[in-house]
């Protein structure tokens, strides 16, 4: 199989990638609309997807430029065709499918939270089944992975996924965004024991998530502490940090140990998504792992954030087992992997 070329477009990165079927990553682009969006304090759908429209293109020259190969060098175009902003998602799919046919090629559409799940297996020997914790901006589930299109939801966000209220709470602490690696960066010099904040549902059975009642547990404790001092916004983010690993690690423990009891085989416990980059929490995850006897896998930051590497990635995967699609596949802003096309179950 020859390269693929990935296009990513789902929320505020534009961003294109040519990736080789042993996982090399031939060259890639990526657009950061950071900036652009700062001064709303979130996404801007109409703002991202005009930028996407903008610079997609140029990006696709720039990779194959950088990777020194042309359209006939490739095999197939895989571009994410959801969940994200739809507007943004249709930018990418529209390009990627217009190049399908331009150049005939086949057409690869990608689920986005797939293309997280399988990023791992970009960069490690992760076999399948294996428990997988996806934590973004947007998305925070627990996962059983039995082979590429075939996962089982364990356990998913009743309201806020952790990474907006990671969001959420940098913002009242008046940390830029976007608001996850502040928080940590500033965590690193707090006290995280000085507040108790709640740990919504640990303790309890199943495999859920909430992260709302937290996230207010710190907005009334910054309006009764008043005024925040450096040291307060530290103390602050440590002890909101805290509490979100305690969640993450007792919520991963209980679905760790009900898949481990049915796939025996399960070797590994595989973080991804923008979330997955926090160190801190990466250490509590990974001492979760090991008391079920689990490997911890998380990819390198660079495929823990939005990229067209991974959407690449999980083209190859696809492709290789004979999956790909008609051009006539509709963009979705929602999409879960439950209803993916399947592979055989190990």
């Amino acid at each position: 199989m020859k390269p693929i070329l990935g296009l990513e477009t789902s929320c505020d990165e534009t961003a294109a990638a040519l990736v080789a079927p042993d996982g090399r990553i031939l060259a890639q682009r990526l657009l950061s609309q950071t900036r652009e969006h700062a001064p709303f304090g979130g996404i801007v759908p109409e703002i991202a997807a005009r930028s996407h429209l903008a610079h997609l293109p140029r990006l696709v020259d720039e990779t194959f430029a950088a990777a020194g190969l042309g359209w006939g060098d490739i095999e197939a175009v895989a571009a994410t065709t959801g969940p994200g902003l739809i507007g943004g998602v249709i930018v990418g799919a529209t390009f990627g499918k217009a190049a399908s046919l331009a150049r005939g090629l086949p057409f690869v559409a990608v689920n986005h939270l797939e293309g997280h799940a399988l990023s791992a297996r970009m960069v490690a020997d992760v076999r399948f089944p294996y428990l997988l914790l996806l934590v973004s901006g947007g998305h925070c589930q627990l996962l059983g992975v039995r082979g590429v299109g075939n996962y089982r939801l364990l356990g998913s966000t009743l309201d806020d996924a952790v990474g907006e209220a990671f969001d959420k709470v940098a913002k009242l602490l008046g940390l830029p965004y976007p608001g996850g690696p502040e928080i940590e960066r500033l965590a690193h010099s707090g006290n995280a024991k000085r507040f108790d904040l709640p740990r919504p549902l640990i303790g309890r059975a199943g495999c859920d998530f909430s992260f709302a009642g937290l996230k207010t547990a710190v907005r009334l404790l910054v309006e009764k502490v008043g005024p925040l001092d450096e040291t307060a916004r530290a103390d602050i983010a440590a002890s909101f940090q805290a509490a979100v690993a305690d969640t993450l690690a007792d919520r991963t423990a209980n679905a760790a140990r009900s898949f481990v009891a049915e796939f025996p085989a399960a070797t590994h416990l595989v973080v991804a998504g923008g979330v997955a980059a926090n160190r801190t929490l990466g250490q509590r995850l990974k001492q979760t792992a090991e008391r079920f006897g689990l490997a911890f896998v998380a990819p390198p930051p660079s495929l823990c954030t939005d990229n067209a590497a991974m959407i690449a990635w999980a083209g190859i995967e696809r492709l290789q087992l004979g999956l790909s699609d008609e051009l006539g596949i509709a963009c979705r802003p929602r999409w879960p992997l439950e209803e993916l096309a399947r592979s055989p179950a190990p």
